[in-house]
């Protein structure tokens, strides 16, 4: 008796710090935050299959999950391993019924996986990818060009690299690889704008400039092969200090959006859906994942960023709470995710959690 007494209670407090967890975030009046999937462990990158069927990418688990909303609440059923032992593997994506794994040094394709979650298929490699680690976790997204993009982030704090700090996209095959974007430090998130499809992303920017510099940014790349800067100049105005004499700011193109210092923007998404209020649709959500070598800490939040003609008008908070006095982190969020009901999902490698926001005056 005494040990299933034990065992209550353990479960017991477990449920009450996933409870509080989405307790403690602050959202705009008539937004509700709840936890739609826990246990996954270093929870990344999100992914929708045709079916419903939500992806979940680690980084140093090094593992893959699949979890599915059975009862159609919002809540999704126990996640199930599709892999494990993978090299970081941060970016997946979902296309034409197989789901794409960007590992450290390559791209894998598990074909027909949603409907083998029990028993996947071995994974075919498309690409193979540069091996260093430093920055060496990939984001992938297909665009509406129907080809695959790809993050590169440079091997280091900062250096010139040829190669590295750049989007690359290529066919669904792996084949014809070209760059579309250079001087990104290291993106973790893009997504694509409503109506003008131009590709928007986050970067984040050098460390050892101290605590307030340089800002992170967001980028707006409206056609291939803008330069964004790195490793020259920071923030569109900040010349590097071993880099910046070699080429000035003005050769580069300027953020759409610059951040707090070392707010560590990663995952983004313009918000398509008709469930939020008019005000929140075609607006970009980012999610800060907070920083980890300021005095201060800063960033672990969703920030909104409201945007008319493709130009950014206002950022402001949108969830807040995951960074608590003396500093005290309950959460990090990663990605977004809009479901097909307009809620938003939030991927918290923090606390291993997926949270679901919905909108319910």
């Amino acid at each position: 008796m005494k040990l299933i007494v034990l065992v209550f209670l353990f479960l017991l407090s477990g449920w009450q710090q996933i409870a509080g967890a989405s307790a403690a975030i602050t959202l705009p009046n008539g937004f509700q935050i709840t936890v739609a999937l826990e246990g996954v462990p270093d929870a990344r990158s999100l992914a929708l299959g045709d079916q419903k069927t939500l992806f979940i990418s680690t980084r140093r688990a090094g593992k893959l999950y699949a979890a599915r909303d059975e009862k159609g609440d919002g809540k999704f059923s126990r996640p199930v391993l599709l892999a494990e032992g993978l090299r970081m593997p941060n970016g997946i994506a979902f296309h034409e019924g197989a789901l794409y794994v960007a590992e450290n040094h390559r791209i894998t394709r598990f074909d027909g996986i949603e409907g083998r979650l029990h028993n996947p298929p071995a994974p075919v490699e498309i690409a193979k990818l540069p091996t260093e680690r430093h920055h060496g976790w990939r984001y992938i997204a297909f665009g509406p060009d129907g080809l695959l993009y790809v993050s590169i982030g440079a091997p280091c704090n900062i250096c010139n690299e040829p190669g590295y700090g750049t989007i690359i996209r290529m066919r669904p095959d792996g084949k014809g690889r070209e760059l579309f974007a250079e001087g990104v430090r290291n993106s973790v998130g893009f997504d694509w704008a409503p109506g003008t499809g131009d590709l928007w992303f986050s970067d984040n920017g050098r460390d050892w400039l101290g605590d307030d510099l340089p800002p992170d940014e967001i980028n707006r790349a409206e056609s291939p092969r803008l330069h964004f800067g790195y490793p020259y100049c920071h923030a569109g105005y900040l010349a590097d200090p071993e880099f910046g004499m070699l080429r000035p700011c003005e050769d580069f193109t300027p953020p759409a959006l610059t951040l707090g210092a070392h707010v560590a923007p990663l995952g983004i998404r313009f918000y398509t859906g008709k469930q939020f209020p008019a005000k929140y649709q075609g607006q970009l959500f980012v999610a800060e994942h907070g920083s980890w070598n300021r005095s201060e800490p800063v960033g672990y939040r969703i920030g909104l960023a409201r945007i008319e003609s493709g130009e950014v008008k206002s950022y402001e908070p949108f969830a807040t709470g995951w960074l608590g006095t003396g500093g005290a982190v309950s959460g990090r969020p990663v990605d977004l995710l809009e479901m097909p009901d307009g809620s938003l999902l939030v991927s918290d490698d923090h606390a291993g959690l997926i949270y679901r926001i919905t909108y319910n005056p």
